[in-house]
């Protein structure tokens, strides 16, 4: 088994999981078995109870893992299903090795930080390739090489090349600046970073050159000269309009071949057709469908964080191409619409509009609104998750005349809990038991025949990724489906309402779903409501 680790330089955020997923996707199209590894350097055990605002979002795997948006970046490229294997924290790390130590899983021995944390990593890293029978297991560090918290996942990296050096390679991506005053490209940085790495004990094998423009030939035989690579191993990954073009530049500069000759592989095949096509259809769509995206978690002072929402924002993308059409996504905060009620008429201006997950009582009335706006106008909508709970919620104070319809998420004390607590959820709230105790991971769907969701997916049984608390209270359904209102999705097993909808006579398309199909949707792949849903908004 082969091992390429990708760390970062410079600054964070530069592009380490796009550049794992794009190295794992050439790998694949030559035919080899891939599968990769994030490594957040947080003592939080999972990304669950991270902040979307400051982290970004929250990926859950099928087998309930909650994670960082990265394993969703990699699940996307190599079209394959990542579990929990593949996702590790400082905080998880750690708690193994104290279970470990806890149980005389060390016989007794003194442990320390150095080597048995590192052990604990290396171990995890095989875990996860011998679980996806994997050739090549590509492992992202999260952070950059200069980090403290990043010195023992660094330390592992240092001796699984030590141990296995024809096994092992690292892959640097770095920043290059260019500043406007200057108006020249920097190298300093990246030198800076290259030797930062390298007073760990790891020599870069391939650097990876993010920059606002591509890379020129002074730069990199500098870079090459000072940071002790060849010219051809400094690859140029200038910024692109879509993140699924970096695979395709990666191929022009021959990255796979590097990679493999680095580790001794050989090519099955080359098929790159699929991604060629994809691109292609990004670069020249028919027309732009516009798509509001009513959301909480966008804010971050000055700034708008879409990462919140990636793999949401990616299924549109994909949906749309699959039409034909490319997707300009416009962001609403929920809580503009309860400030200024006013402004919902421009929802007027949309082909579609998705409300994606969330929690809390924050903007949720804003929602309320949006969602009886579009489904009094027609325009077509997607609810994913509380998108489901809310649209439930407003039909049936608005449909159904039950004016205090509510979750107890927001109002504990409503008379008319539309939607509640699931089975064991409450004592998890009222004991702080946050971490983990969700209803996580895939579950089973059956649907009705001749709905919406039905013709959508093409088959009876589906089974879809779940991230909640809170379901629709069984004791309404009766009313809700007598005002017209379709249950058309239920896993039968525990008697859940998982997908609403309205007739196609009544609304073009008016959906909602208590799990997140967004996390199973691919570039290559996409998923079938949301192709479903692009194509009611581009008749609208």
């Amino acid at each position: 088994m082969k091992y390429i680790f990708v760390v970062g330089g410079v600054m964070s955020g530069v592009g380490k999981g796009v550049t794992t997923s794009s190295i794992g996707a050439l790998l694949r199209a030559k035919g080899l078995a891939v599968t990769a590894v994030k490594i957040d350097p947080y003592i939080n055990v999972d990304a669950g109870t991270m902040n979307p605002i400051e982290h970004g979002e929250v990926f859950v795997t099928v087998d309930g893992d909650e994670t960082d948006q990265d394993i969703g970046n990699y699940e996307r490229f190599l079209d394959t299903n990542i579990t929990a294997v593949n996702y590790m924290t400082t905080g998880r790390v750690y708690q193994s090795v104290i279970e470990r130590e806890r149980a005389m899983g060390y016989k007794g021995k003194c442990v320390e930080v150095v080597p048995d944390v590192p052990n604990e990593i290396i171990d995890r890293i095989q875990r996860a390739g011998k679980n996806a029978k994997a050739d090549v297991v590509l492992i992202e560090i999260g952070g950059t090489v200069g980090e403290y918290q990043n010195v023992l996942f660094l330390e592992a990296a240092r001796t699984m090349k030590l141990t296995q050096p024809r096994n092992v390679i690292t892959v640097l991506v770095s920043y290059l600046p260019v500043p406007g005053a200057i108006g020249e490209m920097k190298t300093k940085p990246t030198q800076f970073a290259a030797r930062t790495l390298n007073a760990t004990g790891i020599q870069a094998d391939l650097i990876v050159c993010r920059s606002v423009q591509s890379l020129d030939e002074p730069r990199r035989r500098k870079l090459a000269l000072f940071c002790n690579v060849a010219a051809e191993d400094v690859i140029a990954a200038p910024d692109v309009s879509s993140i699924y073009e970096v695979p395709i530049i990666f191929e022009q500069q021959k990255v796979a071949e590097r990679v493999m000759k680095k580790l001794s592989l050989r090519a099955k095949k080359n098929d790159m057709a699929p991604w060629n096509k994809l691109l292609h259809t990004i670069q020249h769509p028919k027309r732009e469908v516009q798509i509001a995206v009513i959301g909480k978690y966008f804010s971050t002072g000055n700034f708008v964080l879409s990462d919140a929402y990636i793999s949401v924002i990616e299924a549109i993308k994909h949906a749309a191409w699959a039409n034909g059409v490319s997707a300009k996504l416009t962001w609403i905060s929920s809580e503009e619409y309860e400030k200024t009620p006013a402004r919902i008429k421009e929802l007027s201006n949309f082909d579609g509009v998705v409300v994606p997950g969330g929690f809390g009582a924050r903007g949720f009335e804003g929602n309320i609104a949006a969602i009886k706006y579009v489904r009094e106008k027609k325009i077509p909508y997607f609810g994913l998750c509380y998108g489901l709970q809310m649209a439930v919620i407003e039909f049936a104070r608005h449909a159904c005349g039950i004016k205090s319809a509510h979750t107890l998420e927001v109002d504990p004390k409503t008379p008319d809990p539309i939607v509640h607590f699931m089975p064991g959820q409450a004592e998890k709230i009222l004991t702080k038991k946050y971490g983990g105790t969700m209803r996580l991971g895939s579950y089973d769907c059956t649907l009705a025949k001749n709905s919406v969701a039905r013709t959508a997916y093409g088959q009876e049984k589906i089974s879809e990724r779940h991230r909640h608390r809170y379901e629709v209270n069984n004791k309404y359904r009766e009313v809700l489906e007598k005002k017209g209102l379709v249950l058309s999705g239920i896993n039968t097993e525990f008697d859940l309402v998982e997908i609403v909808e309205l007739p196609r006579a009544v609304h073009p398309f008016f959906v909602g779903v208590q799990f997140h199909p967004e996390f199973q949707s691919r570039p290559l792949r996409p998923h079938p409501l949301f192709k479903d849903f692009i194509k009611a908004a581009l008749k609208g």
